[in-house]
Formats: C-alpha cells, structure tokens, sequence
C-alpha cells in the first residue's frame, strides 16, 4: 500500500463535510482486499471452476463470475491516497470548487449549505451524513469535529 505523509485529523475535513479518514477508498483496506482475492482467483484458474459450476442449476450464481471478478477490480481501482483537501476524490468535484473560490475552509462555512445544489450529488451514497456533519462543523469547527462523532451515510429522517 502506498505510504501516505502524517496528516493531523483535521487536514482529513473534506471541503463537504465528509471524512476522509472515514472513507473505504482513502484507507485501502478494500482494494488490497479486492487485488489479493484478484490475485488468488487467477492463481487457481478460478474462472474455469466457475464456469463448471455454473452449469449446474445449484451453483446456478457461478454465471455471475465474470461481473464479480470486473466488480473486483472496480474496488482496486477505488483507491484514493490523497485527501480532498490534497487534490484526491472527484477531480471536478463542485462543494470543492465552489468553497476554494469564495476561500471557505469548507462549506460549513457557507450560509447556503443546507439547501446548496453543489451538494446533491452526495446524497446518494451519504444520504444526509454530510449536512448532518457540516452542521457539526459549523458547531464546532474541524479540529472538534475530527476527534468526535462523524456519519459517513445516514438515511435523511422519514425514509427509512
């Protein structure tokens, strides 16, 4: 895995509201994960097993091999080693755009968050996680905020 420099928690704040720290695709765990099974499944021709299997109406799944083993190689892909803040996620990211041009340290800084369009786009992965922590933020800054109670997905009230 690739060595990252020190960073202090704060510096893990994404411009949104989002925690770096928090997410599957800055820690790596999962694509190490995904390129080990990868590795694993090829070094036992498991395509070939899978194949068999799959022509049998109990392991009738096996037909699935193929998108798996594609789905695989997505989360290796899913790696992002550097920070919102140090360039990393979504390169034409908007919330991020937006608060460096108006020089927000981050939205939560922006009397417009709770209802901001740029932001949208968050909710269907995060549902309200991020407006539940830009509020947070608001309160009580990034340094607080980084040693705290943070949300990565959490279902907006009334539908769950």
């Amino acid at each position: 895995m690739e060595q990252r420099p020190k960073r202090k928690p704060a510096d893990l704040v994404g411009y949104c509201g989002l925690y770096c720290g928090d997410c599957p695709g800055y820690s790596g765990r999962i694509a190490d994960l995904a390129r080990d099974l990868r590795k694993e499944l090829r070094a036992v021709e498991f395509d070939r097993t899978a194949a068999a299997f799959a022509k049998i109406p109990f392991f009738a799944a096996y037909r699935k091999y193929p998108d798996c083993y594609e789905v695989l190689g997505a989360m290796v892909r899913m790696r992002c080693p550097r920070t919102c803040r140090g360039g990393g996620a979504n390169p034409s990211c908007r919330p991020r755009a937006c608060a460096q041009r108006k020089g927000l340290t981050g939205c939560w800084e922006c009397g417009e968050f709770e209802t901001c369009a740029r932001l949208s786009f968050l909710e269907g992965v995060h549902g309200d996680a991020h407006k539940r922590n830009l509020r947070t933020l608001k309160k009580k800054g990034p340094a607080a905020f980084a040693r705290g109670k943070r949300y990565w997905y959490s279902a907006p009230p009334g539908s769950r």
